[in-house]
């Protein structure tokens, strides 16, 4: 019978068993696996085999240990891709991922993945939504959520802001168009006030990979500083932050963002800044992409005063400045900062060299020096070390009422408005006399217009939907307008996990008792690249509806696998490189198992996976083999107790390797136990059995066909996980080697624990041994208990 046939036969019978539903009332443990959602492009790659292989293993083995496991699946289904294929193709975006979700479920179930398909959602669909909004309008309640003007990543093509993260080398992520700055209302979620609590409860997540830690950390960027006040000629204060107030006498300007109001009037007076301020609107809002832009600046012909010394600062603009982050204003100190260096040189500013290193052996002419040090040139600060002139500095800054000790972060609130129209409708009524008004719940879900023609080609913005616009205000009943922004769609994945555990309740984003059987999610699986965005909105969320008394908990996943990337030839696949592999085509030549096999066997989970076809090809013959085996092993014998031992140590070794996700060794030691077997002059129906039974969560289908050819009944899928004897396992005897100069000669069969002393006699003892060592000189016996003796002649 052909793999796909066999596949086939089995899938069928679990889906009338029902076997992949949890049961509310079992009495079991719990267990919620899951894996990160898919977007429905269409087609799935080896990418989303290998997420979802590793996931679908674990569900499986955790019921086989005795878990009631939850196992959904779902899509992340709004977003730029579907609406921009769907112009492209001059249909729905519903229509297009409607279809979409069609053809990756079949390619999902060909794989046999034990999903509860009872519990799929798509972000979509209104009934989904519904909560996503009414939940928006619960943060708008408790100020969670608000809208301000800001500058923002403008794609001209795509025609919607984009997240700093979605702009690639000044260009959208998708569209490859040139980036514009602009400046436009946006809604926003408080996520910066939950800074230091999303930052300390990394320490809590004793079970996820550290570089996901260090990278959160690193985003939320905690920094303990100073903030000063350099007031200009008018009295006005610009706010300055800086983490190294032990060079606050090094200043030699203050540098102010071209949005920032100091700029904008000297603008109005000068048009050389006017122009300079224009070209600075093309330039990205990310403080990563601006790493990388020429540092240029202007004089604005302003001077503040310096807030120790009383002396006069010149104020400029640059372009390496950013209104979105801290105050739009900076301290440049040539002499202690590599980019204010830089930038110094370009313009001819001066440096002055305030903080010394302990040796007093450093060429301020050439670089800055960034080291801590003893200040000079500093004025009452002088002969203080960095650390002391940090506190004296911030002291001073108090008394004097022009500052003091702040903690700053890099971390900035999530600007969720989008432009488009495949998205979640924000759900506010804008009234010319009560503001914005957020949508009573009664009429949620503000539904996206559906009479929408895409047929033209063309972007479709909600703000050119009459029909969808015109509204009447909740509070006072004049007429008035809905918003026109969507949310962006990291929203719908922020929250998804959660509306798994009751898909179809009516009463609330999810049934509370279901939440306190299932939450927080045990195992969660999916790649690193999802570290900032997704894992730590989703971190935010859950502290959000915490604090709205909707869940008693404080982090959405206890444990978190970041399994690596699948490569070929040691490149990432990708269409642009003509070097993907099709899922379908590889499950229709070897079948879903060998495929499954290979990306588990490949390379450890966390580690890259470079494609290899012949490696299934292995998968497919090792399975071909078991059946085989399955067939010709009577069922009765006696396993012959070196064979017994064996299958025992492979119990616990498989279980040991399961419980550590190190699944390429278990599937190792299963083949081990094969080859022992195969061997084996004795009937082995025992060790058949077990390798079965242990391979069933990485197999699931060749497993149920062995375990049927065994005589067995029923699914082997209810099967109890396998238990070792440890005493088997110690065996009377063992195997060990003879080798003569490092090449093997001979082996035997010895007492288990035997002495060195009497490994080495019994090896000069060999026969053969003797005909390799007669008439020779040996100069050394080496000896390794319970493996080998080596004799060196």
């Amino acid at each position: 019978m052909h793999s796909r046939d066999i596949e086939k036969k089995w899938r069928d019978v679990w889906e009338r068993g029902g076997l992949d539903k949890p049961s509310r009332d079992s009495g079991k443990p719990p267990f919620y696996i899951l894996e990160m959602f898919p977007y429905p492009s269409g087609r799935i790659h080896m990418g989303h085999v290998r997420n979802y292989t590793i996931g679908d293993v674990i569900a499986r083995y955790k019921r086989a240990r005795g878990f009631d496991v939850l196992h959904p699946i779902g899509w992340d289904a709004f977003g730029l891709p579907a609406e921009n294929a769907a112009i492209n193709n001059g249909v729905h975006p519903a229509e297009w991922t409607k279809t979409n979700i069609a053809q990756m479920r079949a390619q999902l179930k060909q794989l046999g993945f034990s999903y509860d398909w009872s519990r799929e959602i798509a972000t979509c669909d209104p009934s989904y939504y519904r909560w996503e909004q009414w939940l928006f309008t619960k943060m708008l309640e408790k100020g969670l959520a608000y809208r301000r003007k800001t500058f923002v990543n403008w794609d001209p093509k795509d025609k919607t802001v984009l997240a700093n993260e979605q702009v690639i080398d000044g260009k959208g992520w998708r569209s490859g168009a040139v980036v514009e700055r602009r400046e436009i209302e946006q809604w926003f979620l408080r996520i910066s006030d939950y800074a230091d609590e999303l930052l300390d409860g990394l320490d809590t997540l004793g079970d996820w990979p550290e570089p996901v830690k260090t990278m959160q950390s690193n985003w939320i960027g905690r920094s303990e500083g100073v903030e000063m006040e350099f007031a200009l000629e008018d009295g006005e204060p610009v706010k300055v932050f800086t983490t190294r107030p032990d060079t606050v006498m090094g200043v030699a300007c203050v540098v102010v963002a071209p949005e920032h109001p100091v700029a904008t009037r000297a603008a109005e007076k000068n048009e050389k800044v006017s122009q300079f301020i224009r070209e600075a609107k093309m330039l990205p809002v990310n403080e990563a992409e601006m790493e990388s832009v020429e540092k240029k600046g202007i004089d604005l012909n302003v001077f503040a005063v310096h807030p120790v010394s009383g002396g006069k600062v010149p104020v400029w603009t640059a372009n390496f400045v950013l209104m979105g982050y801290g105050s739009g204003a900076v301290m440049c100190v040539p002499a202690h900062d590599k980019r204010d260096f830089d930038f110094a040189a370009t313009y001819g500013i001066s440096v002055k060299q305030v903080v010394f290193p302990p040796d007093d052996n450093f060429d301020i002419s050439a670089s800055a020096y960034t080291g801590e040090g003893v200040l000079r040139n500093s004025g009452p600060f002088d002969g203080l070390s960095s650390s002391a002139a940090f506190d004296r500095v911030a002291e001073f800054l108090e008394k004097e009422g022009k500052g003091g000790r702040v903690t700053n972060y890099r971390l900035r609130d999530w600007g969720i408005s989008r432009q488009r129209y495949w998205g979640a409708p924000v759900p506010v009524i804008h009234c010319a006399d009560c503001g914005a008004v957020p949508v009573p719940e009664k009429d949620l879900p503000v539904c996206l217009p559906e009479d929408v023609d895409f047929s033209a080609g063309e972007i479709v913005s909600l703000a050119a939907v009459d029909s969808f616009v015109a509204a009447a205000c909740p509070k006072c009943g004049a007429e008035a307008k809905r918003d026109t922004d969507t949310m962006d769609t990291f929203v719908e994945s922020s929250w998804y996990f959660l509306r798994y555990v009751s898909p179809d309740f009516d009463g609330a984003m999810f049934d509370p008792e279901d939440a306190k059987k299932w939450l927080p999610v045990n195992q969660y699986v999916g790649g690193v690249e999802h570290a900032i965005l997704h894992l730590l909105y989703s971190r935010f969320f859950i502290r959000a509806l915490r604090d709205l008394g909707l869940c008693g908990f404080d982090e959405p996943f206890s444990a978190l696998i970041t399994q690596g990337m699948v490569t070929k030839d040691g490149a990432k696949m990708s269409k642009s490189l003509g070097n993907t592999v099709d899922p379908d085509e590889m499950i229709e030549k070897y079948g879903a198992d060998a495929v499954r096999l290979f990306i588990l066997f490949a390379a450890p989970v966390e580690k890259t996976l470079d494609w290899n076809e012949r490696g299934i090809e292995g998968m497919s013959r090792f399975l071909k083999r078991l059946l085989k085996l399955a067939g010709s092993v009577p069922g009765a014998g006696n396993t012959e107790p070196r064979v017994a031992a064996e299958t025992h140590r492979t119990v616990k070794k498989v279980t040991e390797d399961m419980e550590q996700f190190h699944y390429n060794t278990a599937i190792a030691a299963l083949m081990e136990l094969l080859n022992t077997v195969e061997k084996c002059s004795v009937p082995a129906a025992d060790a058949v059995s077990v390798i079965t039974r242990l391979l069933s969560p990485m197999a699931p289908h060749f497993a149920e066909e062995a375990w049927g050819v065994l005589g067995n009944k029923g699914s082997v899928l209810l099967e109890p996980w396998p238990e070792w004897d440890e005493a088997l396992i110690v065996s009377e005897t063992e195997e060990i080697v003879f080798q003569v100069n490092g090449k093997l000669r001979s082996q035997a069969t010895v007492p288990a624990g035997m002495e060195k002393d009497e490994m080495e006699k019994a090896a000069l003892a060999d026969e053969r041994i003797k005909k390799f060592t007669e008439g020779k000189q040996i100069k050394k016996v080496i000896v390794v208990p319970g493996k080998l003796v080596n004799i060196v002649v």
